[in-house]
């Protein structure tokens, strides 16, 4: 019930704060110009993300304060949630501060490390899960991987926002995934992080998709890759089979990946603005935003699928699972190739 409130609640004020959200942004000029990377053709408003982030951080507060009066008082029970809540909130902040003044490159790679660190070692050592079974330098070895995986999903989240429809379909499937893992593991508060994520994305699409439409920002990518890969460590060290926890990233980690090995390995910089993901060459086919955005969801939606699979079946069966999945990636990436011009 707490997780049902929290969605119902963050979706509300998804939907309806854009109404106070737009004047402000309008008024400081938060608008989107066209670039090298951009797949659109005119000056649009940014920064709507802000609302997604405001509406999360209330349903994420709402659960918070519900569960320490109604759900017991065992610290692991709620700890988690407010790992995924504060790390969420500090990215979207970053992300705004992107948007508002624009942050120098080794001041944003600072602070991502900061708040992946912060949230690898809250979740690792403060937990109570079954990372307090591991020695000192496995724990620390698995610090370090959260750390680079939390800290890179922000960048890939913020590479892929790129069409209309794309980030709020993809907030929508993830947050989708982690509550079914939530149902499936009987874990309260990954179900109410699902939802809140889901709701969050969801109260946007409206305005993202309608004219004169508006985009999430920094402040909404970075939101979106911090929530998503938070909760996904938070829920692996909670005992969720690992394919069922980076199911919803697959598709995101390997565009990003091979676009970027791609890019050097012709001899371009990574770092460069351009348009060679798979979906911006999708949408360069003839294909409109809500449709190229549509096909990246619905393999991601397949990938998660095949994670949540993961419960079902035991863990001899994951490798299986795995290699499916990345056949599920593989065809994907090739969707430029496969897909008829239109």
């Amino acid at each position: 019930m707490i997780a049902l409130i929290s969605g119902l609640i963050t979706l509300g004020l998804s939907l309806v704060l854009p109404f106070v959200i737009k004047p402000l942004l309008i008024r400081f000029g938060v608008m989107d110009v066209p670039s090298e990377r951009s797949s659109h053709e005119r000056p649009i408003l940014r920064g709507l993300g802000l609302a997604v982030l405001i509406s999360m951080f209330i349903g994420g507060l709402y659960a918070l304060l519900s569960s320490l009066g109604f759900i017991g008082s065992a610290e692991h029970q709620w700890g988690s949630l407010v790992v995924i809540v504060a790390a969420s909130l500090a990215s979207g902040l970053l992300g705004l501060g992107e948007d508002l003044k624009g942050v120098s490159v080794a001041a944003r790679s600072v602070l991502l490390l900061t708040i992946a660190t912060a949230a690898a070692g809250a979740l690792v050592w403060g937990s109570g899960g079954w990372t307090a079974e591991l020695s000192v330098p496995l724990q620390l070895l698995l610090a370090l991987y959260a750390i680079l995986f939390v800290s890179s999903y922000i960048n890939v989240a913020n590479f892929m926002d790129g069409l209309n429809g794309i980030s709020g379909f993809h907030g929508l499937v993830a947050g989708a995934t982690f509550f079914a893992a939530g149902l499936l593991s009987e874990l309260w508060w990954l179900q109410a992080a699902g939802l809140i994520l889901a709701a969050g994305y969801l109260g946007f699409l409206p305005w993202n998709l309608t004219k004169p439409g508006a985009f999430l920002g920094d402040v909404g990518s970075y939101l979106l890759g911090g929530a998503v890969a938070v909760t996904s460590f938070a829920a692996l060290v909670a005992g969720v089979p690992i394919l069922a926890s980076i199911g919803p990233m697959i598709i995101y980690f390997g565009d990003v990946g091979v676009t970027l090995v791609k890019r050097v390995r012709a001899g371009h910089k990574w770092d460069e603005p351009h348009k060679e993901h798979v979906y911006q060459r999708i949408q360069q086919m003839g294909y409109s935003h809500v449709q190229a955005s549509g096909l990246v969801a619905a393999f991601t939606a397949l990938a998660s699928g095949l994670g949540l699979a993961s419960f079902c079946v035991s863990p001899i069966w994951w490798i299986g699972l795995l290699v499916v999945g990345l056949g599920v990636l593989a065809v994907y990436l090739r969707l430029p190739r496969i897909l008829p011009t239109r």
